[in-house]
């Protein structure tokens, strides 16, 4: 394993620690008053834009400060109330192994559970499945799951992370059931984080939707720039590399500063000694010459008209009247109804992403690197 100081400090998909992440201490400043105010929130943000790097980096801010315990749990891969009561149960044993005093206690919970144990043949990480008698097992199962939470000495900050799945659940009550539980435990504090706009404000801002008004929202938005550049051109120098303003301007302006897609080209300039403007020009077409095979798989995925309305897109950069007769007749797209079909389409895909501010909602490529692609190709 590589010392602290060997590792690459631009990280793509990990997490490390503090040294390592970029500024957002707005964010956690609002976080910390959120949960000292025992205040749910609803994290919303695009994909890449950081948002699991910002619930880390809260924990571990949590845990210097040493006044509450987290649990973290990526609920992504679920696809019904038992796959979410098998991951929250999952992040428990991670969060206290078998081996200490607290874990001890869990387990003994569990077994009154009438659990089936069983270990990850790849990662070796233990796996729980439980044996449900009716719907009724499965709600006193998480039931018992947020109580042993909340019992703990220190309350607990719980992120449920893609939170957004479970408005694709089967079950139709599983909104109401974790609502009726969250309001019974007053030690435990909720972050519900998730990409989908719409599904996250239906279910948190519809007054017909059980969870109607129970938070406050966050909306991530991207890195302040100027704190950016600074921390490209500390990890630079801190790595013995030069790199001039004028190229990290470029990247910053090349990757519209998402932190997905900055970190990505940042890690491999990191490679480099000197890194220059041409260097950087370089590596943003290595980059988009290895990613060539992924676009095209998307062209073939979608109409031949979807795909002209997103090259369409990405030569714009960022369209706020996208049924403006002036852009569709620039691009030749076709009717506004066209066009709305289209949308829906391609935003369901994540092929589109829909940004929302006082002006209206503007619409761009989401993904930055296939934007740029379809800049240069078309």
């Amino acid at each position: 394993m590589a010392k602290v100081k060997d590792i690459n400090p631009f990280l793509v998909n990990s997490y490390i620690s503090k040294e390592y992440f970029c500024d957002r201490d707005n964010e956690l400043n609002i976080l910390l008053r959120n949960v000292q105010s025992n205040v749910n929130t609803t994290l919303i943000s695009p994909r890449r834009l950081g948002k699991t790097g910002l619930i880390f980096r809260f924990f571990e801010l949590l845990g210097e400060r040493g006044d509450y315990g987290t649990v973290y749990v990526d609920i992504y891969s679920s696809r019904n109330l038992s796959d979410f009561i098998k991951l929250l149960t999952a992040a428990i044993i991670n969060k206290f192994p078998e081996r200490t005093p607290v874990g001890k206690r869990f387990l003994k919970l569990l077994k009154g559970l009438r659990p089936i144990f069983s270990f990850d043949s790849i990662t070796g990480t233990p796996q729980v499945q439980f044996n449900y008698q009716s719907e009724s097992d499965k709600e006193y199962t998480l039931q018992q799951l947020f109580a042993f939470v909340n019992d703990q000495p220190l309350p607990v900050v719980v992120a449920l992370d893609e939170f957004q799945q479970i408005a694709h659940y089967p079950e139709k009550n599983v909104e109401a059931i974790l609502r009726t539980y969250i309001q019974q435990f007053n030690k435990v504090c909720f972050i519900f984080s998730g990409s989908r706009r719409h599904t996250l404000m239906d279910i948190f801002a519809n007054a017909n939707r059980p969870f109607y008004s129970s938070t406050r929202f966050m909306n991530l938005e991207v890195i302040e720039r100027v704190a950016y550049r600074n921390f490209i051109r500390e990890k630079f120098e801190q790595g013995k590399r030069t790199i001039d303003d004028e190229s990290i301007d470029y990247v910053m302006e090349w990757t519209k500063g998402y932190t997905f897609y900055t970190q990505s080209l940042c890690n491999r300039l990191y490679s480099l000694r000197k890194i220059t403007l041409d260097t950087v020009k370089a590596e943003c077409l290595a980059l988009l010459k290895e990613n060539e095979p992924i676009y095209l798989q998307y062209r073939n995925l979608i109409t031949s008209k979807q795909w002209e309305f997103l090259v369409a897109l990405a030569k714009e950069e960022s369209v706020l009247q996208i049924y403006s007769r002036e852009f569709l007749l620039k691009h030749q797209l076709g009717t506004p109804s066209s066009i709305r079909r289209m949308l829906d389409a391609l935003l369901e895909k994540e092929l589109i992403l829909e940004s929302v501010s006082s002006t209206g909602s503007s619409y761009s490529v989401y993904d930055v690197f296939l934007m740029r692609w379809m800049q240069r190709t078309y």
